[in-house]
């Protein structure tokens, strides 16, 4: 049986601008960076965490479908047990935020945020 998602994949225009962002500004971990033939596979991730975000570049993300789009919402959620603190530091570190932390119209408070590429995600209080 299925036991854990392992990863997930976003287009970056630009892998080691996009390694930076993920672990000087965000303080994430490199897990993976292999050469395989032509393509670079590179991960990285929330410190302590399961699942990885690989960081690959448009055509190797694309497929057989071409280039994949860098940029946009990208569906992934993160969460955070202190958000206020985490947008304070991330926003201090330069991190681009679409609006402050606000409170959702279920009750939990949240926001969005960009990489330098323009992959949004969504920010969740635990």
């Amino acid at each position: 049986m299925i036991s854990r998602i392992h990863s997930t994949t976003i287009a970056v225009s630009n892998q080691d601008a996009a390694l930076d962002f993920y672990v000087n500004k965000l303080g994430w971990e490199k897990r993976l960076d292999n050469q395989l033939d032509a393509m670079r596979f590179l991960t990285v991730a929330p410190p302590g965490a399961a699942t990885e975000l690989v960081l690959a570049d448009p055509v190797w993300a694309g497929g057989e479908d071409g280039p994949a789009k860098v940029g946009g919402h990208t569906g992934i959620s993160l969460v955070s047990p202190d958000i206020d603190a985490t947008y304070e530091t991330l926003a201090a570190r330069g991190v681009n935020f679409t609006q402050p932390v606000t409170a959702m119209p279920w009750g939990q408070k949240a926001t969005w945020f960009a990489d330098p590429d323009g992959n949004i995600y969504f920010l969740a209080a635990e």
